[in-house]
């Protein structure tokens, strides 16, 4: 295909997805997007038997679903729970993990025992208790205790249930801290199921990591040592990530025994658009748009079909271009005759340009209604899906999805996890979705039951996105990452000590379930009287509630309520720390299928009012950030600089918001603001270079020959079809450590903040975290090391783990942003490589070409 990279070599099974993906490049619009095609091949299943302790009635009714027996990674991990052996197994998307655990579990049950499973979502609980009732188990009393049960049946779940299917949050502010009430249940635990731990990673994963141990605790108060079994998702060295989720030894199965159909793997670039962001910077057309007309077309053919956004308003807006295009299809239909199997049309004058019209407020909610008729009009076909519908809705619409009502759906991650959605043909992925594992997790949506799968990564205007597209390399043959999680942060730590104190009072023996910095983080809370110490113990005095001290999604302090100005109803509450970029004045705020724009926050009285509205554009806070370097903990040599990992103290200020029109991502404007600074104190990364090493960036260094200067002169620039880096530096480095050959004086400053705007992009394909969640400061002189010094940080209190990350894999990671920068075929910079959406600076000064030469220097051998 035009500018594509070569493929792997195809085969027959892969055939029909293959031509669907050649029937979408039809368009001659879309030549040249795709930039990579990867053909996952098939795998056969292995033998399938029962262990031996099977329930017979179990074994009974799974056979009559067409479940022959347990593939050899589902057995192993059974046989390793009933042997009574904490237990991961981490395999791929439908590889039948569900089952590895409800054999175990059922027969405890049998055996007079009681389960508890955990999982990230609501609706992925829903779905496990959908399966379980079809398995018409009597003596298997199921429910689900979420935010969804109702008070009346609360009571009955917890005197009668004995597979009680749960969330973190539930456990954390309502199952622990009322043990009491649940005391016949504590007896009776002998399984605990953790579902999709891969996705306890970072701040989050910490606090979970911390309500396992509280959990562990209470259950020994009532003489219960239940067994733990972890389900996730591939990912690297899952027994030591089990084991720092739960505190406890864990076994490891790995090996998937499961059939799969073959996968093709398109890698899809948006192109570049004549609309200009700042500086001058070229726009890249949306992986919204670009997702929205592919859904629209793949509905046409009727291939069923998830596309996966990052965002609640991005699934509304996927889910509402597609019905516009499908609506302006069927206009054409309506006036003539119906297309038969072979004609399709491809080319209806609805896709391929960034301005589409905008749909009409009735169609918007139409879009986001669930309802489905019996024989839906094409634009009826399609629909969103995301947190925040009612569970009603979300239960209809993956009935919808499953049945074939519904052919499309624009989703965000909220369908990721193991929801049954079987019988999907293809996936669409708007945006890198943060890692391999949950690449891989929603690209696995597609094809189950063996079917072959179409899917599509549709890269953003983003570093990494950029990166990704034009390295296959990094996606493909490579393994997921390893869980990145902190259990030890002392921000974390802190208020799960006063919530198990306020559950049962802590006592001496307590100390090792919490971990090394458990006594330090005591004498702490003592000294700030949360706690009290006495001679049995260290106890919870204070009538509030200690499980509200830690917000486990969120990033502490006090929660901002969200309130509509108009009628005073709170429409929902947010973290103090994301008050600051969330719900500044302007900003706008969507909750559920509504739109508002904030009028005022109040941090004082902690109160953000806002007004419903529909504007065309989105909202991004920059801030501005200083940073202080406490401690260096580790350090090494990189290239002729100086690598270090430590504890600083960032102080940060939103200063201004830009507007980004929703649908083109051209920048309508920049707002300034007046909030006060934020100061935390955090783990960071960072690196320097002495003065001898820029002196060729200076203008001042030795003398570059013929190869060196035509590197640096094509360093900003790729030409079109051309391979990612070919002709930077991937050609060849700089010989000389000690110094740059002598060019073009670069603007030091400039190139510093380059690197750092890409380096952040980039990290979050070395560390599980998103871009969100790091933050970074570059100076050509820091008064704290008296070097060009450039700093990339966790955005929470702590630290989170992910600059650690950074620090271990400096090489990897540093390269991949030089090359991230170079791959980019804008001439300056542009938000796929080195603009920044959250710079405070408005992205100035930057050097692209500086930058490329001044990450040679550093990664100079």
């Amino acid at each position: 295909m035009p500018n594509g990279k070569p493929v792997t070599p195809t085969s027959s099974s892969s055939a029909r997805t293959g031509d669907l993906l050649t029937r979408l490049l039809a368009v001659p619009a879309r030549q040249g997007r795709v930039t990579h095609v990867e053909h996952v091949p098939a795998r056969h299943a292995g033998e399938a038997r029962w262990p031996d302790w099977a329930p017979d009635l179990l074994v009974s009714r799974l056979s009559l679903q067409g479940v022959e027996g347990l593939w050899e990674h589902q057995l192993h991990a059974a046989e390793l729970v009933k042997r009574g052996q904490n237990v991961i197994i981490a395999t791929g998307t439908a590889s039948g993990k569900s089952l590895a655990y409800v054999v175990p579990a059922v027969a405890e049950i049998f055996s007079g025992g009681a389960v508890l499973y955990l999982t990230p979502t609501k609706a992925l609980a829903a779905d496990q208790l959908r399966a379980l009732r079809k398995l018409r188990l009597t003596q298997v009393r199921a429910a689900t205790y979420d935010g969804d049960t109702p008070p009346e049946e609360r009571r009955w779940v917890r005197q009668n249930a004995n597979y009680v299917l749960t969330n973190p949050d539930m456990l954390h502010r309502s199952i622990l801290p009322r043990h009491a009430s649940w005391s016949s249940f504590w007896r009776r635990l002998r399984l605990v199921v953790v579902d999709e731990c891969h996705g306890y990673r970072g701040v989050f994963g910490s606090h979970v990591a911390q309500i396992l141990r509280r959990l562990r605790r209470v259950s020994a108060k009532y003489g219960a040592s239940p067994v733990f079994l972890l389900a996730s998702a591939t990912a690297s060295d899952p027994a030591a990530a089990g084991m720092r989720l739960t505190g406890l030894e864990m076994a490891e199965v790995t090996t998937d025994a499961s059939p799969r159909g073959s996968t093709t793997f398109a890698l899809w670039e948006p192109p570049l658009t004549d609309l200009r962001g700042e500086s001058g910077a070229p726009v890249r057309r949306t992986a919204t748009a670009e997702a929205a007309d592919l859904l629209a077309d793949l509905v046409i053919e009727d291939v069923r079909t998830l596309a996966f956004v990052r965002s609640r308003r991005a699934a509304e807006a996927v889910a509402l271009s597609a019905r516009h295009s499908l609506e302006e299809v069927e206009a054409v239909l309506d006036a003539d005759p119906p297309y038969g199997e072979e004609d399709h049309p491809w080319e209806s004058p609805m896709r391929d340009e960034p301005g589409e019209a905008a749909a009409t407020t009735e169609a918007a909610e139409a879009a986001s209604a669930p309802a489905v008729a019996r024989r839906p009009r094409l634009a009826d076909r399609v629909a969103a899906y995301r947190a925040g519908y009612l569970a009603d809705d979300r239960r209809v619409l993956e009935k919808a999805l499953r049945s074939g009502e519904l052919t499309g759906l624009a989703t965000t991650n909220a369908l990721e996890l193991g929801v049954d959605v079987s019988g999907l043909d293809a996936v669409l992925i708007a945006g890198w979705p943060g890692t391999r594992a949950s690449l891989w997790q929603q690209a696995g949506r597609a094809g189950r039951d063996g079917q072959d799968a179409l899917a599509v990564l549709i890269a953003r205007d983003d570093p990494l996105d950029t990166y990704i597209v034009h390295h296959p390399e990094a996606v493909f043959g490579r393994p997921v990452e390893a869980i990145v999680l902190d259990p030890d942060n002392p921000y974390v730590l802190a208020p799960h000590l006063c919530a198990a104190a306020a559950e049962i009072p802590l006592g001496e023996q307590d100390l090792e379930i919490f971990g090394p910095s458990a006594r330090d983080a005591l004498d702490d809370l003592v000294n700030q009287g949360l706690l009290r110490r006495r001679p049995a113990g260290w106890f919870w005095t204070s009538r509030d509630n200690a499980a509200d001290l830690a917000d486990i999604r969120g990033s502490g302090g006090a929660p901002v309520q969200v309130v509509e100005a108009s009628t005073g109803r709170l429409l929902g509450t947010v973290d103090e720390p994301s008050s600051h970029t969330m719900v500044h004045p302007g900003a706008v705020y969507l909750h559920q299928s509504e739109t508002f724009v904030v009028d005022s926050l109040d941090l004082d009285a902690g109160v953000a009012l806002v007004t419903a509205a529909e504007p065309d554009y989105a909202t991004f806070a920059r801030d501005v950030t200083d940073i202080r370097v406490i401690e260096s903990l580790r350090s090494r040599v990189l290239g002729p600089g100086t690598l270090h990992f430590g504890s600083v103290e960032v102080t940060r200020q939103v200063v201004s918001y830009l507007k980004r029109r929703t649908q083109t991502g051209e920048v309508l404007g920049e707002e300034p603001l007046d909030l006060p600074p934020r100061t935390l104190c955090t783990r960071a990364v960072w690196w320097t270079l002495p003065d001898p090493a820029l002196a060729g960036l200076r203008g001042e260094g030795r003398p570059a020959n013929r190869g060196e200067a035509e590197r640096t002169a094509d360093a900003g620039r790729r030409s079109p079809g051309r391979p990612a880096g070919a002709g930077t530096r991937s050609a060849g480095r700089p010989a000389d450590a000690g110094s740059a050959p002598a060019g073009p004086a670069v603007d030091l400053g400039g190139a510093a903040h380059a690197a750092e705007h890409a380096a952040i992009g980039l990290l979050p394909l070395f560390a599980t975290c998103d871009r969100w969640d790091i933050g970074g400061v570059s100076t050509e002189l820091h008064p704290d090391t008296g070097l060009l010094t450039v700093f990339v940080y966790d955005g929470h209190d702590g630290g989170a783990g992910f600059a650690e990350r950074g620090y271990a894999r400096a090489a990897e990671w540093l390269t991949a942003t030089r090359e991230a920068i170079a791959s980019c075929e804008c001439d300056r910079g542009c938000p796929s490589c080195i603009q920044s959406p959250k710079c405070g600076n408005g992205n100035e000064p930057l050097d692209k070409a500086g930058a490329i030469r001044l990450l040679d220097v550093l990664l100079a051998t």
